[in-house]
């Protein structure tokens, strides 16, 4: 199947940090975000990168643009979930929310057990606001591959969230993306598998 037949996604992609958005570093989470969207959809992915410093409000104002006005389709952060004062990310994405979706958490979290035992300070949240799809991530772009990609060759192997999107973004009237298998095997049940 050619790109061209595949339906075009437009995807947010948000990367949470005062010292990053301020210059003092280069951010590194929507390039490594970009990067691997890039290798594991089939789709046509259309853009809207932001890079804002860790405030609530803005964080909530730049979700709700990004959904509402930039009308994407999913919605990915990485940055502000730890436990620090400044770490505002998973209440600013709450706030917009019209529905939680528990279970990314909960796997974000599990993978990242497997790696470190400060995992469960990790907060990340998943929203679904309108017909779009909101996640956050972690902050480091090896930790981001882990948790999208999940372990594949762990025994017992362990399942990326990113294996849930696809089939998530169906059931809230997003388009269909078709990803490659040698970067994430999307799951759907067989009756809402096209071609």
């Amino acid at each position: 199947m050619s790109e061209s037949s595949h339906e075009p996604v437009r995807i947010g992609v948000v990367s949470v940090s005062d010292r990053a958005s301020s210059g003092v570093y280069e951010d590194q989470g929507i390039p490594a975000l970009q990067d691997w969207l890039g290798r594991a959809l089939h789709n046509p992915l259309t853009w809207e990168t932001r890079l804002i410093p860790d405030e609530q409000q803005t964080i909530s104002d730049t979700l709700i643009d990004l959904v509402d006005q930039a009308a994407c389709d999913l919605v990915l952060t990485t940055g502000g979930t730890g436990p620090a004062p400044r770490d505002l990310t998973p209440e600013a994405t709450l706030a917009v929310a019209d529905r939680v979706m528990p279970g990314f958490g909960e796997q974000m979290r599990q993978i990242s057990l497997t790696f470190v035992p400060t995992a469960i300070l990790s907060r990340q949240v998943a929203v679904v606001r309108g017909r779009a799809l909101i996640i956050n991530l972690p902050g480091q772009p090896k930790a981001i591959a882990e948790t999208l990609a999940g372990l594949p060759d762990a025994s017992p192997p362990v399942h990326g969230i990113f294996a849930a999107v696809p089939y998530c973004i169906d059931l809230i009237g997003g388009p269909y993306m078709e990803t490659d298998p040698d970067v994430c095997k999307a799951f759907r049940p067989r009756s809402a598998r096209r071609g």
